[in-house]
């Protein structure tokens, strides 16, 4: 059988199983956000920097969900938008992909241009430990535009229609990068402001305002027109941190965001 191995395991999360499971129960055992989200933002960084970020918006969607996870993250090396259909690989083992879901997606699919990417990578270690049930659909995007993200939110609408499954969006991205700490959170807290109100183009606005280096807000855009369309009003800002908390090094941090969207 055909599957997406690792990439990054051993670098940016632990390649030992037990080891990796001892990080997640640790990062997930004290978080409680009390809501169900339709969809999160979560960074996709080193475990030791933004682990317990994403741990906090895996904590808005109760571990008790056993749909399909549509996760979408950035291509850091410039590929197109396109998705997989083989399972992924996780120090835990596999996470099967939701294919009859990716199917019904007019969406390429590239399986060589998921091969090293890691921005969705970092997340299905969190999906497999909290969700052992649930599968995923892997979307890599390129174009992160505005016209872009609407295409690609209507093409998992459409999925979400024919298929009728149950579905929560995971959005994969970091904020600010090697900004000072004041820098950091000054531009990134005022981009997640906009999103209180999923306010989509002042989202935008705000980016091209200030020039921060939020790398994917594509798939937060996407995460965030999927669920408005599917009644959700709000957007919850759950925890912010940087690399600083961590490193101790405030000239050069990089931000992390947890998001619940409901």
């Amino acid at each position: 059988m055909e599957t997406r191995p690792c990439s990054v395991a051993g670098m940016f999360y632990p390649a030992e199983p037990r080891h990796l499971e001892q990080l997640l129960e640790k990062f997930l055992q004290d978080q409680g956000a009390g809501v169900d989200a339709r969809g999160i933002v979560a960074p996709h960084a080193g475990y030791i920097y933004s682990g317990e970020t994403a741990a906090c918006a895996y904590s808005a969607i109760p571990p008790e969900f056993d749909g399909t996870f549509v996760v979408i993250g950035p291509s850091h090396r410039g590929y197109m938008t396109c998705t997989s259909r083989i399972p992924w690989e996780t120090p835990l083992g596999i996470v099967n992909v939701d294919t009859e879901f990716v199917g019904a997606l007019d969406i390429e699919v590239d399986e060589i241009s998921h091969r090293n990417e890691h921005s969705i990578e970092v997340q299905v270690p969190f999906i497999k430990y909290r969700y052992p049930r649930a599968r995923i659909a892997p979307i890599m995007m390129g174009d992160q535009g505005y016209a872009s993200s609407g295409h690609v939110a209507e093409q998992i609408l459409q999925a979400t229609e024919r298929t009728g499954r149950d579905v929560r969006v995971v959005a994969s991205s970091d904020f600010s990068h090697y900004v000072p700490e004041e820098v950091a959170r000054q531009q990134d807290l005022y981009a997640i402001e906009a999103l209180d109100t999923l306010d989509l183009p002042e989202f935008y606005r705000r980016l091209r305002e200030t020039g921060a280096s939020v790398c994917g807000y594509g798939p937060i855009a996407v995460m965030c027109s999927v669920c408005r369309r599917r009644g959700a009003s709000k957007g919850l800002l759950l925890r912010y941190a940087t690399s600083g908390n961590v490193t101790r090094d405030y000239d050069q941090v990089v931000g992390y965001a947890a998001i619940a969207v409901m």
